[in-house]
């Protein structure tokens, strides 16, 4: 026991034994104090919340794909991943019935879509990763003040640095020596095991901002090779994937989009809205006050697709082999942890 017993005291009344799906109204809508609080009328419609992730899948994952010749066309809501990329990421699927996937959490019954069981996958540190590795590189001072002067962010500038130093090649081939274990934080998904550590293999003595853009390119690629990873473990779970929906922050960067596309060999759809957690928060809203019939009705309706970012098939065997090196990083980092328990 841990001590917790007084919250299954009469029929769970502590914390509550009503439970309603996402985008139910709530009691009786705004109370008068609420309204009065903030600026609205007595009675506005309240729905049954959702966290940040899911509200976020909740706005791009239901668009209506009609016309843009998406392999997702004519097939079920399921067919889609939902990618909300930030500080971390989560990558919601959804299914018709319980899939149990190794390493990824669910499934849960109508914990985001009502009516659909919810699979979540994540990384712990991706956002959060990317600025650590570029912050704590030693050309950053430089980075600062080329971007500053080009009046860049820089992200965009190391974009634009990667384009003017890979000559004639494609940009991701630039790593072809740098690779990259992206779990400084531990692994949520698929190894679910917080103990791993982030890994980098080809470094060199050079320190300048090509050398920052190069590293800042593979630890991109890394993530997106992560993705992949959790994606295949879906798939061989009994998911049927076809599409990604990016959100988030990191949706914002084109290379960032561009690498998932290439090393998941899918397509990308990213969100006329770029605040899909707002749009997710609306459909929840719109249900409740009854302008819908249903969630799936109002993400259809309500989500609308901004651009859509095609692979380059061309580099896929080059992206093959990324993540034939990214799957050896991880067990590697397990053999020499083995051989260091052995003291």
């Amino acid at each position: 026991m841990i001590g917790l017993e007084d919250l299954v005291a009469d029929t769970y009344e502590k914390i509550g034994n009503q439970v309603l799906f996402p985008g139910a109204s709530v009691g009786n809508g705004l109370t008068p104090e609420a309204a009065k609080d903030l600026g609205l009328a007595e009675g506005t419609a309240v729905a049954a919340s959702l966290i940040d992730a899911h509200a976020g899948g909740l706005g791009v994952i239901g668009a209506d794909v009609k016309g843009y010749n998406l392999p997702c066309e004519n097939q079920p809501v399921t067919s889609r991943l939902a990618v909300i990329c930030g500080t971390s990421s989560c990558h919601m699927g959804i299914s018709d019935a319980p899939i149990f996937v190794p390493g990824v959490w669910g499934p849960y019954y109508s914990a985001m879509v009502p009516g659909f069981w919810l699979n979540e996958g994540g990384q712990s540190a991706t956002g959060k990763l990317i600025d650590h590795v570029v912050r704590g590189h030693v050309a950053f001072p430089e980075l600062q003040a080329k971007a500053a002067a080009s009046a860049q962010n820089i992200y965009a500038y190391l974009n634009s640095h990667l384009d003017l130093i890979k000559k004639s090649l494609p940009v991701g081939f630039l790593t072809v020596d740098l690779h990259v274990w992206p779990d400084f934080h531990g692994n949520r998904s698929p190894l679910a095991d917080l103990t791993l550590k982030g890994m980098v293999v080809g470094l060199t003595l050079y320190q300048g901002l090509d050398e920052l853009a190069l590293i800042y390119l593979a630890t991109i690629q890394a993530i997106a090779l992560g993705t992949r990873h959790i994606l295949e473990t879906l798939q061989s779970a009994g998911h049927h994937i076809s599409t990604l929906f990016l959100c988030g922050g990191l949706s914002k960067n084109p290379l960032f989009v561009q690498m998932h596309a290439d090393i998941t060999g899918k397509p990308i759809v990213l969100s006329k809205e770029v605040e899909s957690v707002l749009v997710g928060a609306a459909i929840l809203g719109a249900c409740a006050s009854g302008d819908f019939a249903s969630v799936q009705e109002a993400m259809e309706r309500m989500g609308k697709i901004g651009k859509i970012v095609q692979p380059d098939h061309r580099d896929k065997r080059f992206y093959d082999k990324k993540y034939e090196v990214f799957l050896k990083l991880a067990e590697h980092q397990r053999e020499y942890k083995a051989i260091m328990q052995g003291i």
